[in-house]
């Protein structure tokens, strides 16, 4: 098996995340060069350049060489099955938004209770990435089984119970996001296309990207749920408050009495 944290698994999630954020930034000039986008918009905003549909071809280039590179860590669930490589190369992700989210956090603290000179943009960037967090972080904790799950009745449970169980509780998922794309479809197309706005000075475009975003997380995580089952089927897995303080342990640093 390959060693996990090489410098190619981190500088790829970089690259994506510094590309797509020039995507997501310079968007309307992609939906008015591919013939969408209203008059207004196309008032608004000019076509894309040949750079910035060099810059959109790249995206999916660094997706794929992210998927294909991306290696469980210690703590993480072994083996890649099925989505299991585009969650992590997608929690991998979300740890970079994390890192900016936080130094723009900090940024902001400085500039504002030091220098008395807060900025116009920071709120606004700060909840747009915490919105990036919070959807995409949901595919990478149904691949590592981290989302809360009861275990009282489940392990005492026969197996074909437990599948019962499993099938029951992947297909609810299912049915959350079929709902979800159902109910939200229209809307998300409509904010999208308009490109909507915040309405604030710096006025990032959270409607337009978050809607969206919301029916594309919530539809992974059930594309998700579905390979987990598929994988565990076969798998009995046995729960104890042992193997929480075991993985609690590795956390820890690990100090060295004095000689």
């Amino acid at each position: 098996m390959r060693r996990s944290g090489t410098v190619i698994e981190w500088v790829i999630p970089l690259a994506f995340t510094a590309v797509a954020a020039f995507v997501i930034w310079t968007m309307p000039r992609y939906i008015i060069a591919f013939g969408g986008g209203s008059d207004a918009l196309k008032a608004r905003y000019p076509g894309a350049s040949v750079t910035d549909l060099g810059i959109l071809a790249l995206l999916p280039i660094l997706l794929l060489i992210g998927v294909f590179t991306v290696r469980t860590a210690a703590l993480e669930r072994p083996g890649l099955w099925g989505l299991d490589r585009l969650s992590l190369f997608v929690g991998r992700v979300v740890m970079v938004l994390i890192a900016l989210l936080v130094s723009v956090m900090f940024y902001e603290g400085v500039l504002r209770y030091v220098f008395e000179a807060p900025t116009l943009w920071a709120n606004e960037l700060s909840l747009w990435l915490a919105g990036f967090v919070f959807l995409f972080s949901g595919l990478y904790a149904m691949r590592e089984r981290a989302h809360i799950r009861i275990y009282i009745l489940y392990d005492l449970f026969p197996r074909w119970l437990q599948k019962t169980c499993d099938v029951i509780s992947t297909g609810l998922i299912c049915a959350f996001a079929v709902a979800i794309l159902w109910g939200g479809w229209n809307e998300a197309y409509a904010k999208f296309f308009r490109w909507e706005t915040f309405g604030t000075a710096f006025d990032p475009p959270i409607p337009a990207t978050m809607k969206p975003i919301l029916i594309l997380g919530v539809f992974l995580v059930a594309l998700q749920a579905v390979s987990s089952l598929i994988a565990d089927w076969n798998r009995r897995e046995e729960h104890s408050p042992i193997e929480d303080a075991e993985e609690i342990a590795l956390l820890r640093p690990r100090y060295r009495r004095p000689d």
